[in-house]
């Protein structure tokens, strides 16, 4: 049974998880907002919102522990001066998943997931 269990694996391993989150992370900090399936959204939005709590804060810590997960200077720098000062005064709730058509291909649900 998976009782209390929160991590959505993707049908990955736990690297491959992780390269995925970082790179959508950082695909979405730069871009503002990106189209992929709906579950990956939703996994998405569980890695982003933490990141955007610590954003706000603004202090050297909260830099350190963003780059730890993000791994490009561009995406840190957008985070901590624009994103983090942004939602400053929202307690939560930073991104938005828009549920679109799906794929003609393999009739995936997807999803656009962007900044409130």
């Amino acid at each position: 049974m998976r009782h209390q269990i929160q991590k959505q694996t993707l049908g990955r391993e736990t690297s491959q998880r992780k390269a995925l989150m970082i790179s959508l992370a950082e695909g979405l900090i730069l871009h503002g907002a990106i189209k992929t399936t709906l579950a990956k959204a939703k996994a998405l939005r569980l890695f982003v919102e933490p990141l955007v709590t610590r954003a706000k804060k603004n202090n050297l810590t909260a830099r350190r522990l963003i780059k730890s997960s993000l791994h490009t200077d561009k995406a840190v720098e957008k985070m901590m001066d624009e994103i983090g000062p942004k939602y400053a005064t929202r307690n939560g709730g930073y991104t938005r998943v828009i549920k679109m058509a799906r794929r003609p291909n393999d009739a995936a649900e997807t999803a656009r997931i962007e900044f409130v």
